[in-house]
Order: C-alpha cells, then sequence, then structure tokens
C-alpha cells in the first residue's frame, strides 16, 4: 500500500472509538483536500476497536501490540515497557518505509510508538488534544510537536493552535432542518413524536443505561414519545426489548449505530455523557442535549468537557448522582420548545470552530514545513 516518494501523513492513537472516529476524522480531511487515501496511514493497537473499525473504511493501516500503563499495581504493567520497544521499532521500519511529512497523534498510548519514531527520525509531529484536560500520551507527546491542535482554547499544551475538534464528515454534514424528515423515515420514527436519543459512549453506560429504561418504564403509554437508546453491545442483554410503539411509547434499543448523522438530524433531544466526541459532535451539529459526566473519567475530564460547553449555554450538565431527575428534566425539556431552541442556537454557535476546516490547514501547513 506505500507509494512511491513521501506520503502526505501518517494518523496513530487507538483503542477506543473516542480515538479512532478522531483518526479517521483526519483522514477524511485529508481526502477532503485532495491527498490520495494511499498517501494516508493509520496506526493503532491491536488490541482496540480499531480491528473491527478500519478495516472497512479502505484506509492503509498497522495496528501494533501494545498496553495501557495502568495507574494501579497490576501484573499488566510489566508487558509495558517491551510492548512499547517492539512498537518503537516496528514504527520506526514503518515511517521509514513510508516517509510521512507528518505525523499525527491523536492519543491512547497506541500514539506513543509512532510519535517517538517520529522523533528518532526527525519527522515533524502535530498532537491533536480534544479533551479539555490532555491525556497523558498527549502531554508527552506535545513536547516533541511541532504544533498542538486543540479543541478547547485555554489549552495549556505547547505550542497550541484552536483548530476545533476533528469529527467525521457525515456528522458535519448534518441538516438538522433540511434532513429532519428524510432521517426520521430512514429510521422509522413517526414525524409527530418527540425523539429523544440517548448514547452512553462507544462502550455504554450502566447507569445512563438503568436511567433511561427508568423513563421509557415511566412513560410507556405515552404515543408521542420515541427513544432510540444506544446501550452500548455488552448491555444489550440488560435493558428492555424493543417497543414499535403503536399504542404507547416507541423503545428501539440497539448496541451501536453507524449512522449518527440521521440520530443527530431526526432527534428533539440528545442524552450523552461527556467523551470529547459527544461533547464536541453536539456542538457542532447544533443539537439540545442533557450530557452526563461519568464519574470514573480521569482527572474528572468529562466533567471538563461538559462545562465548556453548558457554561456557554449549549447544554444542560446533569451530575452522574443526579440522573434520578433525568425523566423530569426530559419532561421540562420537551414542554418547552424555546430552551430546546436556546441550546440548540447556541451550541452551533460554540461548535462553529469544528467545521472552521482550521485543523485540516494546521496539518498541511506543518507537513509543508511552514512551522
Amino acid at each position: 500500500m506505500a507509494t512511491t516518494g513521501a506520503s502526505h501523513l501518517l494518523v496513530a492513537g487507538g483503542g477506543t472509538a473516542g480515538h479512532v472516529l478522531p483518526a479517521l476524522a483526519v483522514v477524511e480531511g485529508a481526502v477532503a483536500a485532495g491527498h490520495d487515501i494511499e498517501d494516508l496511514h493509520y496506526v493503532g493497537s491491536l488490541r482496540g476497536v480499531e480491528a473491527e473499525m478500519v478495516p472497512p473504511t479502505g484506509v492503509p493501516f498497522t495496528l501494533l501490540r501494545v498496553v495501557g500503563l495502568q495507574r494501579r499495581l497490576t501484573a499488566r504493567n510489566l508487558l509495558f515497557v517491551p510492548l512499547m520497544l517492539g512498537a518503537v521499532l516496528a514504527s520506526v521500519r514503518l515511517l521509514r518505509r513510508r516517509r510521512p511529512r507528518v505525523v499525527v497523534s491523536v492519543g491512547g498510548y497506541a500514539s506513543l510508538g509512532p510519535v517517538i519514531a517520529a522523533v528518532v527520525l526527525r519527522i515533524p509531529i502535530v498532537v491533536i488534544s480534544y479533551d479539555r484536560r490532555p491525556g497523558r500520551s498527549s502531554v508527552i507527546s506535545a513536547r516533541f510537536a511541532a504544533a498542538c491542535a486543540v479543541a478547547f482554547p485555554e489549552s495549556t499544551l505547547p505550542r497550541a493552535t484552536f483548530t476545533g475538534a476533528p469529527l467525521r464528515r457525515a456528522v458535519l454534514g448534518v441538516d438538522r432542518l433540511g434532513g429532519r424528515a428524510s432521517a426520521r423515515e430512514r429510521l422509522g420514527v413517526p414525524e409527530d413524536r418527540f425523539l429523544v436519543v440517548a448514547l452512553g459512549g462507544s462502550l455504554g453506560s450502566a447507569a445512563l443505561n438503568a436511567a433511561v429504561a427508568d423513563f421509557v418504564a415511566e412513560r410507556g403509554d405515552d404515543a408521542g414519545l420515541t427513544v432510540v437508546h444506544l446501550v452500548g453491545e455488552r448491555f444489550l442483554e440488560t435493558v428492555p426489548g424493543a417497543s414499535e410503539g403503536s399504542a404507547g411509547a416507541q423503545y428501539l434499543p440497539s448496541g451501536f449505530s453507524d449512522d449518527m448523522a440521521s440520530l443527530y438530524e431526526a432527534a428533539d433531544l440528545v442524552i450523552g455523557r461527556g467523551g470529547a466526541s459527544t461533547v464536541h459532535e453536539v456542538a457542532a451539529v447544533g443539537v439540545p442535549s442533557v450530557l452526563v459526566p461519568w464519574d470514573g473519567a480521569a482527572e474528572d475530564h468529562q466533567r471538563a468537557n461538559v462545562s465548556w460547553l453548558a457554561d456557554q449555554g449549549g447544554a444542560v450538565l446533569l451530575a452522574e448522582s443526579e440522573l434520578g431527575r433525568l425523566g423530569g428534566l426530559i419532561d421540562d425539556l420537551r414542554s418547552d420548545p424555546e430552551r430546546r431552541r436556546s441550546l440548540a442556537e447556541r451550541a452551533a454557535e460554540v461548535g462553529a470552530v469544528n467545521r472552521s476546516g482550521r485543523l485540516a490547514e494546521l496539518i498541511d501547513s506543518v507537513a509543508g514545513g511552514d512551522t
């Protein structure tokens, strides 16, 4: 899959969809800017979700055997150093073969091998940080980066440029007004129903799933309500079965969706966690949302992500300890279209930077030696 001469970029990082989707967004942005897909390459982890998510895209890829460094003492940490050394050596060989003009890191421990290899081979690095509080791998990689593309304007990373977050083209193309009717037809949701889309991140959320299931159970006879619930594959057996709602609420659970664009176009309200992808997507598309930060997130970074949007009037922050209030909050927003409109408009204003194209411009600038 290698090309003659230097290729354009290699993007590295993975482990969760929260890393893989931004990486694929970087690739899509490069293709949209006119680069051939064969001049692009993705490097991730053999153990991560990228093993399933990347091959269908047609993006050239390499998966490395790496493990993350656990915060607690565990035997798995003994594997970190030897596997990382192997990843660095493999990355050096890959970069010598591919000869990318720039290495782009989207975080996660799968990114460290290619970043270290890029330092050794003197290839410029761009670090993309889309969490308000950067992860450890991004902080380490930023020390060697020619530029850091950040999604929050107050980032403390060195050589930071406020570019917005990397988002998939399908999400950036969401049309909340013109696409609503066709999106609902694709989803099988009647036009006259109030549609709640609930999603718990790439792995799902037991706490959020339980709160949404309680809400649906309490409003089972509501023939004006539809709930599309992305529960996470591992939780499918723990939630109620689908209900088509001919005489009551329509409930449509599934493990995941590969058509988030339709869900965003069709939704009246989104309920989600506080991962960076969710926060930046609801901002970019301008959809009213209630966001529930995960209490177990490292350094409470999900609360920081959600606070950024909520403090500017673009979302409602609901603490995990207050999930018992979720049903009442949904009812309040359902009965207040003016507040939903205000949340959506403010979210779109805050998220405009994600549609600006600044990220692709910065990467091309570094690849061309302009920084």
